[in-house]
C-alpha cells in the first residue's frame, strides 16, 4: 500500500512537471494540460482517486498547498501597483464582488433551478478568480501594467474574500436562519467579524517579526525559506480554526506585508518559493481534478450548462460594466476583464467541502453545486486561457508580440545596434544611468530608459516594457555581470549576454564564474575594445535579409561580424561562442551584423547597380 501512494505521488509529479514543459514549449496554457492530466487519470482511466490513495490526509493537505499557493500570491502584490491600477482594482474587488455574487445567485436559481440557500451557496464560491490559473497565464502574457494589475489584485484578494462568503452562507444555511436569528446576529456574525480581524492581525505582525530578524542579522540565510513558509502554514491553521476561509486572508495579508515591508534580500526567497508554487499548482490541479468521481461528471445537465454559458457571457461581464461605470477605464479593458475571469482551485475546494456538508444538513440541490462549479471551472479555463493573449492582441492591451531586447550602456557603437535594431522595427530599449549617453539614441528615435537596473525603480520600469533579452555592454566587466546575474531569473540564464570580460576571465576554474555573469557576446576577444576599435575605424551595424545567396554566409565572410539573428514572432538568436552549436538563419530570417566601411560600400553600389537595373527593366 505504500508503494502504491509512492508510485502516485512520483507519477503526479512527473506529470505535472511534463504538462509545464510541454506548455512552455508549445506555447499553451499549462493549467489547460494539467486539468487534461486529472481528468485522464481519474474520471476517464479510473486510475486515481487521491481521496481514497491518501484518506483523511487528503482535504488537509490540499488546503496547506492552498495556503503557500495563496500566501505567495500576496507577495505580488505591491501597494505601488495599485497606487498606478487606481480607481478599477478597487472597484473589482469592493463592488464587483457582491454584484457578481447576486447575480449568480439568482442565474443559478432561475437558469438551473438550484434552491435559494445553495444558490446564493453557487454565486459565493464562482466570484472567486483563481491566482493558480491567474497568475501562471500573466506571466506569459505580455499584457499592460494596468490591465494586469487589475487581474492580478482582482485574483488574489477576492480569494480568501469569496472563500470567507462562502463559508459565511453554508453557516447560515446550517444554522436554518429562519430558527436560529438570535444566535446568528447575537453569536454567529460577531465571532465572524472578530475572526477577520484577528486574521488581519495575525497576517501584520509576523510580517514585522520577519524585517526584525532579516535586517538584523538574526535569521541565517539557510533558514529563512523554510521559517517563513512554516510560520505561514502556522498562521493559516490558527486563523482557519477561529473561522472557516480565515486562514486565507491571514496569509495573503502576510504575504503582501513581507513585500511593502521592502525586507533585503526578499527578491531571492521570492523566487525559490515562485518555483516551489509552480510545483504545487501542478500537483494540485492533477489530484483535484482526478478526484472528481464519474457520479459528479454524470451529473452534468443541460441546465448545468446553460448556467455556465450565463455565468461567462451575462454575469462576469454585466458585473464588470456596472462596477467600473464613472472611472477611467477604457472600454478595450472593460471587455478583457469583463470576459477573463478563470476559476480554480479555491472554487474546487470550496465546493467539495461545501456540497458533501449540506447534502448531510438534508438540502436537495446540494449534489448540484460540485458539478455546477466543476462546470464553470473547466470551461473557463479552457476558453480563458486560450483566448487571453489573442483577445488582448486584438483590443490592443500587449506591449508587443515581438521578441524584444534590451541593451545595457549607452555607447557609441551600442547606440548604433540599437538604430539598427529599430530600424527594423524590433523592439529594443537602451538603457544607461546617465541622460547625457542617452541623448544620441534619442536623436535617432531609439526608446531609451535611464534607470539603474540593480534598483528597485530600475526593475519596475523595466517591467512596464517587459523584454526577452538583455545584452550588457558597459565597459565594467564586473558590472555587466552583476546586471546580467540580476536579471538571469526573470529572462532566463540562456537569454543575458555581455560583452567578453577578457579571454582570460573567461577561464572555467580562475575566471569569472557563470553563475556571476551574462553569456559571452560574439567570440571570447571581443571585449569592449575591440568593439569601440571597430566602430572608430567606421566599422557600422548593418542588417540584412536572409536569401538563397546568403543563407550559408553567417559568421563566414570577412570583413563582417555577425551578431544577431532576427526571426519574426519567434525569437532573437544571438551568436556566443559558448554555444555548443550555432542557430544558424534560414530564409525570411534578419542578420544584424557589425561590417566595415569598405564592405559598406560595395554593398550599397551593388544595390544601387540592382535598382538601376530593375528601374530600366
Amino acid at each position: 500500500m505504500a508503494y502504491d501512494v509512492l508510485f502516485w505521488v512520483v507519477l503526479t509529479f512527473g506529470a505535472g512537471m511534463l504538462a509545464q514543459w510541454v506548455a512552455w514549449r508549445l506555447r499553451l496554457p499549462a493549467i489547460v494540460l494539467l486539468f487534461a492530466m486529472g481528468l485522464l487519470f481519474g474520471p476517464v482511466l479510473g486510475w486515481l482517486h487521491p481521496s481514497e490513495v491518501l484518506g483523511h490526509a487528503f482535504r488537509p493537505l490540499v488546503n496547506m498547498l492552498v495556503a503557500l499557493i495563496v500566501f505567495e500570491g500576496g507577495m505580488v502584490l505591491d501597494i505601488r501597483q495599485l497606487r498606478e491600477a487606481g480607481q478599477g482594482v478597487a472597484r473589482l474587488t469592493m463592488v464587483a464582488l457582491p454584484i457578481n455574487w447576486i447575480l449568480g445567485a439568482l442565474a443559478a436559481h432561475y437558469v438551473a433551478h438550484l434552491e435559494w440557500g445553495t444558490s446564493f451557496l453557487f454565486g459565493a464560491i464562482i466570484v472567486v478568480t483563481g491566482p493558480t490559473v491567474i497568475l501562471p497565464l500573466l506571466r506569459s502574457a505580455k499584457l499592460q501594467p494596468r490591465v494586469a494589475a487589475f487581474l492580478r489584485w482582482e485574483a488574489i484578494v477576492n480569494d480568501p474574500v469569496g472563500a470567507i462568503l462562502a463559508a459565511v452562507v453554508m453557516q447560515v444555511m446550517l444554522l436554518h436562519v429562519d430558527l436560529h436569528k438570535q444566535l446568528f446576529f447575537v453569536h454567529t456574525l460577531p465571532d465572524m467579524l472578530v475572526a477577520g480581524a484577528i486574521s488581519v492581525a495575525a497576517g501584520i505582525l509576523p510580517a514585522y517579526l520577519m524585517r526584525y530578524l532579516f535586517t538584523r542579522d538574526l535569521m541565517p540565510e539557510l533558514l529563512k525559506v523554510p521559517i517563513m513558509v512554516t510560520l505561514a502554514l502556522v498562521i493559516f491553521e490558527a486563523c482557519t480554526l477561529a473561522m472557516e476561509g480565515a486562514g486565507l486572508i491571514a496569509v495573503t495579508v502576510f504575504g503582501m506585508m513581507l513585500t511593502n515591508l521592502h525586507i533585503p534580500g526578499l527578491n531571492e526567497l521570492k523566487r525559490t518559493k515562485e518555483s516551489l508554487v509552480v510545483l504545487m499548482v501542478s500537483v494540485l490541479f492533477i489530484l483535484l481534478t482526478a478526484d472528481l468521481h464519474r457520479a459528479v461528471l454524470a451529473r452534468l445537465s443541460i441546465p448545468i450548462l446553460l448556467l455556465t454559458l450565463v455565468v461567462l457571457f451575462v454575469v462576469r461581464p454585466l458585473c464588470i460594466f456596472l462596477a467600473t461605470l464613472g472611472t477611467s477605464i477604457s472600454w478595450q479593458e472593460r471587455i478583457f476583464v469583463g470576459w477573463i475571469a478563470p476559476r480554480g482551485i479555491v472554487a474546487a475546494a470550496v465546493a467539495g467541502a461545501a456540497g458533501i456538508k449540506l447534502s448531510e444538513a438534508g438540502y436537495a440541490s446540494a449534489d448540484l453545486v460540485m458539478p455546477a462549479v466543476f462546470c464553470v471551472i473547466a470551461v473557463t479555463m479552457i476558453c480563458h486561457g486560450f483566448s487571453l493573449g489573442p483577445l488582448a492582441r486584438r483590443l490592443h492591451l500587449t506591449l508587443s508580440n515581438e521578441p524584444a531586447l534590451v541593451i545595457l550602456g549607452g555607447n557609441a557603437w551600442s547606440t548604433d545596434l540599437a538604430a539598427c535594431l529599430n530600424d527594423e522595427k524590433v523592439p529594443v530599449l537602451l538603457v544607461d544611468t546617465t541622460a547625457q549617453e542617452l541623448m544620441p539614441a534619442a536623436r535617432r528615435g531609439v526608446p531609451v530608459l535611464k534607470a539603474e537596473l540593480l534598483s528597485t525603480a530600475g526593475q519596475e520600469a523595466l517591467e512596464e516594457r517587459p523584454a526577452d533579452y538583455l545584452v550588457a555592454t558597459t565597459g565594467d566587466a564586473i558590472y555587466n555581470g552583476m546586471v546580467c546575474g540580476h536579471m538571469a531569473p526573470h529572462m532566463g540564464r540562456e537569454r543575458v549576454y555581455q560583452v567578453s570580460p577578457g579571454v582570460a576571465r573567461l577561464d572555467l576554474y580562475r575566471g569569472l564564474s557563470r553563475d556571476a555573469r551574462g553569456k559571452v557576446l560574439g567570440e571570447p576577444g571581443w571585449n569592449y575594445t575591440f568593439f569601440d576599435t571597430l566602430f572608430s575605424r567606421g566599422w557600422r551595424f548593418v542588417s540584412q535579409s536572409v536569401t538563397d545567396a546568403t543563407v550559408d554566409l553567417f559568421g563566414k565572410e570577412e570583413n563582417r561580424l555577425d551578431l544577431l539573428i532576427i526571426r519574426r514572432g519567434t525569437g532573437i538568436f544571438i551568436r556566443s561562442a559558448e554555444d555548443r552549436a550555432w542557430t544558424m538563419p534560414v530564409m525570411g530570417d534578419i542578420v544584424v551584423s557589425m561590417k566595415a566601411p569598405e564592405t559598406r560600400e560595395v554593398e550599397t553600389d551593388a544595390k544601387k547597380e540592382e535598382a538601376e537595373l530593375r528601374a530600366g527593366t
